[in-house]
């Protein structure tokens, strides 16, 4: 039996770039905003790229934003789509889907340039999603919001402050980084959330 995996439509720029990952490791996705499609699949990619308010308006008027917070199967949030698992963000001062009990912060000003954008390391693993023996292994991030070190934390990285660079809590898992523009670490990341 080939696995199903639903690849959640919205206005997102890396879909495709998540749905050649997945090709590479021989499975081919279904970019969709179906409510059975998605509720049927093995695996949901819930990927991200854009504002937090204009996304969470499509997911609303469609009735996906009740879906994904009630599935039963293993659901990969990655970028935007971890920081809309959370219950708030301080982007547009926007209220999410409320999965992780977390508020999105962004980086303070003044710092380092923001956003936070290129290759960083992953200084502390743990929970199902990535293997342990990635830990200091380098993958890649654009982003300006941040979610900090908390309960839901199976990966911590750090730029100014410490933050979740993975999540985890019962069937959702999530990255702050792009595992499908993570080169080996990310392939190995997404093969885990595939055989969980």
């Amino acid at each position: 039996m080939k696995m199903k995996v639903a690849i959640i439509k919205y206005n997102a720029g890396n879909i495709r770039s998540v749905d050649h990952a997945l090709k590479r490791l021989g499975v081919n996705g279904v970019v969709t905003d179906d409510p059975a499609t998605i509720t049927s699949a093995d695996r949901v990619i819930f990927p991200g790229v854009g504002e937090a308010g204009t996304t969470m308006k499509y997911l609303q008027e469609r009735g996906l934003d009740r879906l994904l917070k009630g599935l039963t199967q293993p659901v990969l949030g990655i970028c935007l789509g971890q920081q809309l698992m959370c219950s708030w963000t301080e982007e547009g001062d926007t209220t999410c889907i409320g999965i992780f009990d977390q508020v999105v912060r962004r980086f303070p000003s003044g710092g380092l340039k923001v956003p936070h954008m290129g290759w960083n390391s992953l200084d502390r693993v743990e929970g199902e999603l990535i293997p342990a023996g990635l830990k200091g292994s380098y993958v890649y991030f654009v982003h300006s919001y941040y979610v900090p070190v908390c309960e839901d934390t199976a990966a911590e990285s750090s730029y100014m402050v410490p933050f979740s660079a993975a999540m985890q809590k019962d069937n959702f898992y999530a990255t702050q980084f792009h595992p499908e523009k993570s080169g080996d670490p990310g392939e190995i990341i997404l093969s885990q959330f595939l055989e969980l």
